[in-house]
């Protein structure tokens, strides 16, 4: 199955490395592509429930979903690791 995820809080390249790197470590899930233009994760993944994984991690880095919610702390994840994707290029 495919599916594209609008993000919040993707800004550059480095939040895109990131993203890429923890999602295409999930079991299940293939073919990622970040476009930080568009704030959009495209991905294949191979159940609803690796769906569900994809979500929250992406949550956790700091790029919750378009309408979810997007406190402060979230914003301030999302820094973290946008800059640690900064280095890992």
């Amino acid at each position: 199955m495919k599916s594209k995820l609008l993000i919040q809080n993707l800004k550059c390249g480095g939040c895109e490395n990131t993203i890429v790197n923890k999602i295409s470590s999930i079991k299940g899930v293939g073919e990622v592509a970040v476009n930080h233009q568009e704030a959009s994760v495209a991905f294949k993944y191979s159940s609803p429930e690796t769906l569900l994984v994809v979500k929250e991690t992406l949550s956790k880095l700091g790029y919750p979903i378009l309408g979810e919610k997007n406190h402060l702390g979230k914003k301030a994840t999302s820094y973290v690791s946008c800059a640690i994707g900064r280095m890992q290029k």
